[in-house]
């Protein structure tokens, strides 16, 4: 067998464990969010802190910054209820490698290079619970909190690509998205949530 035949050998069975790897990801993931309203929280979340910074009128302002309570209040007890529930499958299913494009099982091989994505969650969890626009005592804190609040769910969707994809994959994701990169939501978040997130990485 020549180089050239064991090389495509090689690659074809890199990437057909790599997908199956990926699905295996994808479905513990979706198993966990399907049973829960997370991402239609998220979603009504954003569009409303859009309105509310969009709009002139500061009593008008003040109505959906009201509103939105609720929603901010479901979206925090769920992602803690998800954090709870994630916190209980083997450690080995869900580690993560910090490398920039995914291969196969990397992390079982190397874990020294991974991190532990149910802490990630929880990371998560807190910093959502934390950046809540209701509790503000004004105006500005509100839109401060609106803004970091909207960059705790970027990152956490960004860690849920990562965890089925991989660093690049989640990263440009990102950015098509949201015209966000990651350095930015990075930034954005609370130093809590940041400080926390770096040191899982293996970034401090």
């Amino acid at each position: 067998m020549d180089f050239f035949t064991l090389a495509i050998i090689v690659t074809i069975a890199v990437y057909v464990l790599k997908r199956q790897d990926q699905r295996r990801r994808t479905r513990l993931l979706a198993e966990h969010l399907g049973r829960l309203q997370i991402e239609k929280l998220m979603g009504s979340l954003i569009e409303g802190y859009l309105r509310a910074l969009g709009e002139s009128d500061l009593q008008r302002r003040t109505q959906i910054w009201v509103l939105l309570e609720g929603t901010e209040k479901s979206l925090a007890e769920q992602f803690q209820r998800f954090a709870e529930q994630f916190s209980a499958v083997d450690e080995k299913e869900v580690r993560v490698s910090t490398l920039p494009l995914a291969l196969p099982y990397i992390e079982r091989v190397y874990p020294q290079g991974s991190f532990d994505m149910r802490e990630m969650v929880k990371i998560h969890a807190r910093g959502i619970a934390a950046a809540q626009v209701f509790a503000a005592q004004d105006d500005d804190e509100r839109r401060r909190r609106a803004f970091t609040l909207t960059a705790e769910i970027f990152l956490m969707q960004h860690s849920c690509h990562w965890f089925c994809k991989s660093l690049t994959v989640a990263s440009m994701r990102l950015l098509a998205r949201h015209q966000t990169s990651y350095e930015q939501v990075q930034t954005s978040v609370s130093a809590a949530t940041r400080d926390a997130y770096l040191r899982l990485i293996g970034k401090r």
